[in-house]
């Protein structure tokens, strides 16, 4: 058994596109090779660059805030309470375009790993 308490959290990782990634359970943070779990916040204006995993499928879950999703050439909004799957191979970009930070988590099967993310442009 992993557990992890608020006290304990990893530091937030802030990347040049705006958004802040807090990996709470995974390969880095914590020793879970099965699944990641990563708390995401993306203030209004800023998003993630568009990418893609090979391997691992990555979900979803809005808990505050409102997101544009782009996944190879569809867009949807996402809204507090639901969810998404983004299977491997699927070019993707999450941003807000909203006025209130958009807060997710995010969990990869197999364990999110730095190698399994590629930059991406979105297909037209």
């Amino acid at each position: 058994m992993i557990t992890i308490k608020k006290p304990d959290y990893p530091p937030l990782i802030h990347n040049l596109s705006g958004e802040s990634v807090q990996e709470l359970l995974g390969i880095q943070a914590g020793g879970a090779s099965s699944h990641s779990l990563a708390r995401i916040v993306i203030p209004p204006g800023k998003g993630a660059d568009p990418h893609f995993h090979k391997h691992s499928q990555e979900s979803y879950l809005i808990l505050a805030g409102r997101g544009a999703l782009h996944i190879n050439q569809s867009q949807f909004e996402l809204h507090a309470g639901e969810a998404v799957l983004i299977e491997p191979m699927e070019v993707h970009q999450i941003s807000n375009p909203g006025d209130e930070d958009l807060v997710f988590l995010a969990v990869c099967v197999p364990a999110w790993q730095p190698g399994d993310s590629f930059e991406a442009d979105l297909p037209n």
